[in-house]
Formats: C-alpha cells, structure tokens, sequence
C-alpha cells in the first residue's frame, strides 16, 4: 500500500491533490463478524472485545488529515488502541 500510495502521492502532486494512508489497530466495526473459519471467529470477537476503540476514532484520524492546510500532507497516520499490545 505505501508504494501505490506514494506512486499515487507523486502524480496527483502537480494538481494539488493530497492522499494519506490510515493505519488504524482494532477498531470496533463488524470485521469480526464477517470472519468465517472455525475458531477464528470466537478469538477475534475477543480479542475485540478487549482492544477494539470507538470507529469514531477513526474518524478524527481522517478529519485530522483532510482538515490540513492546503500546504500541509499528511502521508500516514498508523494509530492503535492503546491497550493492544501488537
């Protein structure tokens, strides 16, 4: 992602168009539900459980990067729960 990204960074640049890549860690949305395989299901929903942040956190990870001044790109932002430990 990082290499179409900045690929994509690099072409847009004469047109003053910015991209951002947005990392987030366990963030609680129906990803763990849509889990199929045996045994998984149950480790992720836990594991949700305990780590998942509020999708709205997400969400100001976003606002934060687009709500920039025109001068200003942000390239990535990488953000986790502050409890999970991986």
């Amino acid at each position: 992602m990082r290499a179409i990204s900045e690929g994509l960074r690099k072409e847009v640049k004469p047109y003053n168009i910015r991209s951002t890549i947005l990392s987030p860690g366990a963030v609680d949305t129906e990803l763990p539900a849509s889990t199929k395989e045996e045994g998984m299901t149950q480790a992720m929903q836990a594991f949700y459980e305990r780590n998942a942040i509020p999708a709205d956190s997400f969400a100001r990870c976003a606002l934060f990067a687009i709500s920039q001044p025109e001068e200003v790109d942000i390239n990535e932002i990488l953000f986790r729960p502050t409890r999970q430990e991986f």
